[in-house]
């Protein structure tokens, strides 16, 4: 297929772009087989570039001899085209709707890009499975490193190398990866060395109405616990769901089968239902000055901070189990590769210091979201404006980011990074110039040879004139476990994506540059928090302090020792009550 055969109207001149909050701009539009190019007259001094991936709906109206299009992006902006001329208005849409639904992989932009800072094949898979088995040898011996999957012949949506136990063979690996939904078989995900437990993950099990057994299954799970140990199973469905999954010839462990297993179950949504939510969301937050009662009725009727809340109580509750009650987990749904990453990824933000720096962060997003099989290129085809939503799509990977970002609301000097990862993270996904975020799984990265073909966001994020944009200024290493609280008046909207093109935010993106600036020459003032004594247990006082000052910024688990500067927090609340002056005179 040839690009030049969607393109069936290049250029256009006079044309009028209007961008809520922004200066319209007139100029002359250009379609390119990627981009669309807005080049402003007379003099063309700005130029505004658009990802045609990016666009996710298009609307377009005719009126007398001249049209208009609204393109409704995949990162929530809105642009608005007033086109002369009715036939170039509906040559420019059908134009950008093509170009926009090209599903062939080798053709999309990150093929084509080429970025002359960067080498092919720099920054791909900063922390491959080898590099974190070595971690997990230098604290056990009791986990290897297994080539079962080189040819991803168990699994095509693991990478080749995997961490078992190392108590069984890879035939039984093998033989278990047969009883498990697309052979999707437990693995590794986390050794939590404080206490020797590990965190794994897999798909259902699969004993059908007959209840088959699978004694390699039984054997893998059984090697991972000591005598006198037991484990937990999160089924991230509900009870209901995981006993109808029998009937389709899934289901779940027996008690008898394994008797050492507990199972728990804590249902998470998935696919259509969290795909509306995000949508019912984003409409309520397009609405015009709609009344308080009415805005808090369509904010609690998109049922979006519902979703945050259960994956952050069941994030939490795994890392309980790790942490505190000293047993294993294994996490999985029906496929295990949407609600079981978003849970194991969070339990380790939650227990790992590692994870919350910007190097340990993106480690943990290539190891337990793009090596760990979640399909992105299903998943994050169409953003919350499409009506062409397919069975597949699903926000699975943006309910993560914003539960990341209530880590960092509730506890602002642990995270090393800051949000403006977060909504490049977001971008990158579903529209992006780089491989990292392509394909479904480390199989389809093989076979259309990604490494070799694309450059990786990572070796762009990481050069030093980018990565500066996103530290976290504020950011104190913290060895700490960090326990959020997960009260509904603690879990908050997302402004700072949800209304990011609503909403201009250009007073508190000033404060942080500044923070930023003086963030090497302001001394640190270490604060003690005076806590009240509470009755009951040490091991319960840490949650009595969430749940007694769940909005407070300056709490960390209750016992953090945080770190502020005193000239940032001034500069952050002066830009804060400018920034609500301004609105509310709007």
């Amino acid at each position: 297929m040839e690009f030049s055969e969607l393109i069936k109207t290049a250029t256009v001149e006079d044309v009028l772009l209007a961008r809520p909050g922004l200066p319209a701009v007139r100029g002359t539009l250009c379609i390119t087989s990627h981009h669309l190019l807005l080049s402003s007259q007379p003099r063309g001094d700005l130029q505004l570039w658009l990802l045609i991936r990016n666009v996710d709906a298009v609307e377009k109206r005719v009126c007398g001899s001249s049209g208009s299009i609204t393109l409704r992006c995949k990162d929530l902006q809105v642009l608005q085209l007033e086109i002369p001329g009715m036939e170039e208005c509906l040559n420019i849409a059908s134009s950008i709707q093509a170009l926009s639904s090209v599903d062939s992989v080798m053709l999309l932009y990150p093929f084509f890009h080429r970025p002359p800072s960067l080498r092919l094949r720099q920054g791909w898979h900063p922390c491959a499975p080898e590099c974190h088995f070595q971690q997990v040898a230098s604290q056990t011996s009791r986990w290897r490193l297994s080539a079962v999957n080189r040819d991803f012949s168990a699994c095509p949506s693991y990478p080749p190398a995997v961490i078992v136990p190392a108590a069984v063979g890879d035939d039984t690996v093998a033989k278990a990866a047969r009883f498990r939904q697309g052979g999707r078989f437990p693995v590794l995900s986390y050794f939590h060395a404080k206490n020797g437990t590990a965190l794994l993950r897999s798909s259902q099990p699969l004993p059908g109405p007959k209840r088959r057994r699978c004694p390699e299954d039984e054997k893998l799970l059984g090697t991972i616990l000591e005598e006198g140990e037991r484990g937990f199973i999160i089924d991230t469905r509900s009870a209901q769901a995981a006993k109808q999954a029998r009937l389709s010839g899934g289901g779940t462990e027996p008690k008898s089968c394994y008797p050492r297993w507990h199972r728990l179950h804590r249902a998470l949504e998935r696919g259509r239902p969290l795909q509306e939510s995000f949508a019912k969301l984003v409409e309520a937050c397009e609405e015009p000055a709609p009344s308080v009662e009415r805005w808090l009725g369509r904010l609690d009727g998109s049922r979006w901070l519902g979703h945050v809340k259960a994956a952050l109580s069941t994030a939490c509750l795994a890392a309980q189990c790790l942490d505190r009650e000293g047993c294993s987990v294994l996490v999985h749904g029906a496929e295990g590769a949407d609600a079981t990453l978003l849970v194991t990824a969070l339990a380790q933000l939650i227990l790992q210091p590692a994870c919350r720096t910007l190097e340990g962060f993106q480690a943990l997003l290539e190891r337990e979201w793009i090596q760990a099989g979640h399909p992105f290129q299903l998943r994050c085809a169409r953003s919350a404006a499409s009506q062409a939503r397919g069975k597949q799509e699903a926000p699975v990977f943006l309910l993560f980011l914003d539960c990341v970002w209530q880590l960092s609301r509730q506890f602002p000097f642990s995270l090393e990074f800051g949000e403006q990862l977060l909504l490049t993270l977001f971008d990158n996904a579903y529209a992006s110039a780089y491989g990292t975020f392509l394909c479904n799984n480390e199989k389809e990265r093989s076979l259309c040879q990604l490494k070799e073909s694309t450059p990786s966001l990572w070796a762009w994020l990481n050069q030093p004139e980018e990565q500066h944009k996103y530290l976290n200024p504020l950011y104190s290493h913290n060895p700490l476990v960090i326990w959020p609280s997960v009260e509904p008046q603690s879990i908050q909207l997302w402004r700072g994506f949800f209304l990011r093109w609503i909403r201009p935010s250009q007073h508190l993106d000033e404060a942080w540059e500044e923070i930023r600036s003086k963030s090497h020459s302001c001394p640190l003032e270490l604060l003690e928090f005076p806590l009240p004594q509470l009755p009951h247990s040490p091991q319960n006082r840490c949650q009595e302090h969430l749940q007694a000052f769940p909005t407070v910024l300056w709490w960390s688990k209750g016992l953090e020792k945080g770190k502020r500067r005193g000239e940032e927090r001034k500069i952050l609340l002066q830009a804060s009550n400018s920034n609500s002056k301004y609105w509310g005179s709007k």
